[in-house]
């Protein structure tokens, strides 16, 4: 007999609450199935379902099978995101390498697009997952009147309400307060590292950066010269020094005899 999921009480308003939101960058850009009118907007359909559940998703994590019954319409949006959750990838990724309350967590961050109500949540997620397994779980989420109110069919999942009127900053997104892996994962990954950096690194605008011709173009040129080492002559004792192969110049003037060897050498 499978355990009821546990009633827990929302904590927080923000997802539950209609408000205005006036349009801008900063509001989540919504992809949904009705207002695909070409190949191109599919696209971009399918990658914002990747970056929602996977964040990002290399080549050999994509499922070419479900992009197609997508593109085709054999399969609705939340079909196609409930294929993601029961991928491999998504299984070795988040629930393989997290305990179970944090699995719950990342998950309905990404599914239900807001942020755990409280502990109790976590608690009753958990136990669904201990009893029913990954697939009854995602099929719980996918299947509540959460979030066939908030999504449907056609919408892939997104951060709701992220932006409040009455606060300066909006909420971290998920995929930085929740990542991947847990710290003690990113420390056997040997992640984040720290790359020192030994030049200063400025940025110079366009309208003032060196045209063709410009001096300044060749001065690193002029400055490689400049410190380049030449050859360097060799150290020799003046007494070590054959005079008589020593050359001399003859000298004509109006100042005094004309130098001889005999002269030099005396």
């Amino acid at each position: 007999m499978a355990i009821p999921l546990l009633d827990y009480a929302p904590k927080t308003q923000n997802e539950r609450v209609s408000g205005y939101d006036a349009a801008g960058d900063d509001l989540p850009k919504i992809f949904s199935s009705e207002n695909v009118l070409s190949a191109g907007d599919m696209d971009d359909l399918i990658e914002a379902g990747y970056r929602q559940i996977f964040f990002h998703a290399f080549k050999s994590d994509r499922e070419p099978f479900l992009e197609s019954q997508l593109r085709y319409g054999q399969i609705t949006v939340r079909e196609f995101i409930r294929g993601l959750l029961l991928s491999e990838t998504y299984r070795r990724s988040f629930y393989d390498l997290n305990s179970n309350y944090r699995f719950v967590e990342q998950t309905v961050q990404r599914v239900l697009g807001r942020d755990i109500y409280g502990e109790r949540e976590k608690l009753a997620w958990a136990i669904i997952v201990a009893t029913k397994g990954v697939s009854g779980f995602v099929n719980e989420l996918l299947d509540s009147d959460e979030y066939l109110d908030s999504f449907g069919d056609d919408t892939v999942p997104y951060q709701r309400r992220r932006v409040l009127a009455g606060r300066d900053a909006g909420e971290v997104p998920f995929n930085v307060q929740s990542p991947r892996y847990d710290a003690y994962y990113r420390s056997i990954l040997g992640f984040p590292q720290v790359v020192w950096q030994t030049t200063v690194r400025r940025y110079v605008p366009q309208d003032k950066q060196p045209k063709a011709g410009d001096p300044a173009l060749y001065m690193d040129l002029a400055l490689s010269l400049n410190n380049a080492k030449g050859i360097i002559p060799a150290r020799v004792s003046t007494a070590n020094v054959n005079m008589s192969s020593v050359p001399y110049r003859e000298f004509d003037g109006p100042i005094g005899p004309t130098p001889t060897r005999e002269t030099v050498e005396a």
